[in-house]
C-alpha cells in the first residue's frame, strides 16, 4: 500500500463557530484568527493506492458554486485537486474509488463539475464508485434546516444520477482488506471515519470528529455539530483508544499539521507529537 497527501487548497471559516462554546481568548492559542475572526483550515484528502485500487478519501470544495458562494469561504493558496493528483502521478480518471465522509460541500463538492462551456454537470471521477452509506445519504438529500446550507445538491444528487454512487454497509465496515471505517454520529449522521493499516500501524483520517489539534481537548466541539453532546462522547471514546493503541491521526483540516499522535496525561488526551504522513 502507498499513501499521498492530496492537498485541495484552504479556505476560511469563522472561529467561533468551529469551536463552539470555548472562548477565543482559549482557541486562538493554536488556531490563530484574522481581523474578521476567520482561522485557515486545510482541505487535505488521502490518496490509498493498493493493488488496482486507487481510492481518493473525498475530494475537496470543488470550483462550481457562484462567486457570491466563494466569498464567504476566501479560498486560497496554490493547491488543487487536480494539480495534486499529477504531483501524485495520477489523474482523475485512474481513480477507482472516492470515499466520502460525508456530503458537506467541502467534502464533496470537488467530486462533481460542470463541463466545459456548458451548464450540466459531470463526474469528475469518470472512472469510479462513489461511496457514502444509506442512512447518511438520506440525511443529506433530505436534509434538516440546520445542515441545509451544507448539503448542495449540486453535490451531491449527480453522484447518484450518474450510476456511480455505492453504499457501504455499516455492518461490515469494510472497503477492502487493510481499510476499514467506523461511524460517528455527533458532527453528522453516520459520519465515515476510514481506519486504515500502513506499515504495520494504524491510520485514522479524522475527517470532522477531530477537525485540527486544536480540538483535541475534549470540549473543543464545533458549532457545526448537530449533536455537540454525542460528539463529546464519541471523541473521548476515540481518543482514548487513540493514545491506547498509538493511532496515527491524519488531518483533514488542520492548517499546519498533517498527522498527530495523542497521550493521555494527568488533564486527559493532549497532543503527543506532529508530523508529516511522508515521515511515517
Amino acid at each position: 500500500m502507498k499513501l499521498h497527501v492530496i492537498n485541495t487548497g484552504f479556505f476560511k471559516l469563522d472561529g467561533g463557530a468551529m469551536f463552539g462554546v470555548v472562548p477565543k481568548s482559549l482557541w486562538q492559542r493554536t488556531n490563530p484568527a484574522d481581523e474578521n475572526n476567520l482561522c485557515t483550515w486545510a482541505m487535505r484528502c488521502l490518496l490509498v493506492e493498493e493493488g488496482d485500487r486507487l481510492v481518493l478519501i473525498d475530494n475537496g470544495i470543488g470550483n462550481k458554486q457562484s462567486a457570491k458562494f466563494f466569498s464567504h469561504y476566501y479560498l486560497h493558496g496554490d493547491d488543487s485537486l487536480s494539480g495534486s493528483l499529477k504531483k501524485a502521478g495520477f489523474n482523475e480518471s485512474d481513480i477507482t474509488d472516492n470515499f466520502l465522509t460525508h456530503l458537506h460541500f467541502d467534502h464533496c463538492g470537488g467530486g462533481v463539475k460542470y463541463k466545459e462551456g456548458s451548464d450540466e454537470l459531470e463526474m469528475v471521477f469518470k472512472n469510479a464508485q462513489y461511496w457514502s452509506n444509506q442512512d447518511h445519504w438520506e440525511w443529506a438529500t433530505i436534509p434538516n434546516a440546520r445542515e441545509k446550507a451544507s448539503f448542495l445538491k449540486e453535490n451531491i444528487l449527480p453522484i447518484q444520477e450518474s450510476g456511480q454512487l455505492g453504499f457501504l454497509d455499516l455492518e461490515k465496515p469494510e472497503l477492502f482488506s487493510g481499510f476499514g471505517f467506523f461511524t460517528a454520529d455527533g458532527h453528522t449522521d453516520k459520519q465515515m471515519i476510514p481506519k486504515i493499516q500502513y506499515k504495520g500501524k494504524t491510520i485514522i483520517f479524522a475527517a470532522d470528529l477531530l477537525p485540527s489539534v486544536g480540538h483535541i481537548p475534549i470540549p473543543y466541539v464545533m458549532g457545526y455539530d448537530t449533536r455537540p453532546l454525542l460528539t463529546l462522547k464519541e471523541k473521548q471514546a476515540f481518543l482514548e483508544e487513540a493514545a491506547e493503541k498509538e493511532y496515527i491521526l491524519f488531518l483533514e483540516h488542520d492548517a499546519v499539521n498533517e498527522c498527530c499522535t495523542v497521550k493521555m496525561t494527568e488533564k486527559g488526551v493532549r497532543l503527543d507529537q506532529t508530523f508529516s504522513l511522508s515521515e511515517i
